[in-house]
């Protein structure tokens, strides 16, 4: 489904949807680390974040694909990231569970960053030049990657207790 959309204009509209929800979430992920409640960024950061997951299903396939997975395991994700917030409103449990969401849905988003930058940039296509990446560089990067936001977000769960619901 394109709209009528150009391959090329969906790619730029996912891209620069995705580049705001990267954004975005880093600073919601500050908030969370510092328990600062941000509602404004939080809305924009779920949101970009729903919108790369659905303007990702906008280009033309023909099987399910893993980038489509990783597109509905966010959408469940955000899913109850947005109940736990605002239906929710952060009440008991709800609270980690918005934290963990909010944050694997991040990760999503940079973990696909990760893999567009192996396959686009050429210094870093170089140093893994299969497709999808498999190499050790791209390995060590997604590694790191995965490493910094199990902690990132284990210190946001035990950090991150708003007085009131920040929706």
């Amino acid at each position: 489904m394109t709209l009528g959309l150009s391959v090329a204009t969906i790619t730029l509209i996912h891209v620069i949807i995705s580049l705001i929800g990267i954004v975005t979430g880093l600073v919601v992920m500050v908030g969370l680390l510092k328990s600062r409640p941000m509602p404004g960024w939080t809305g924009v950061f779920l949101l970009t974040t729903i919108l790369t997951s659905v303007t990702g299903f906008m280009f033309p396939f023909e099987k399910l694909l893993p980038s489509h997975m990783i597109g509905i395991i966010s959408l469940v994700l955000l899913a109850a990231a947005c109940l736990a917030l605002y239906g929710q409103k952060l009440a008991g449990h709800w609270r980690w569970v918005y934290v963990v969401t909010a944050m694997t849905s991040l990760y999503l988003n940079i973990f696909v960053l990760v893999i567009q930058s192996f396959l686009k940039v050429p210094p870093l296509h170089a140093l893994a030049p299969s497709v999808p990446p498999s190499e050790p560089p791209f390995a060590i990067v997604q590694g790191i990657v995965l490493v910094l936001f199990v902690v990132l977000t284990f210190m946001a769960v035990r950090r991150f207790r708003p007085l009131r619901g920040i929706a």
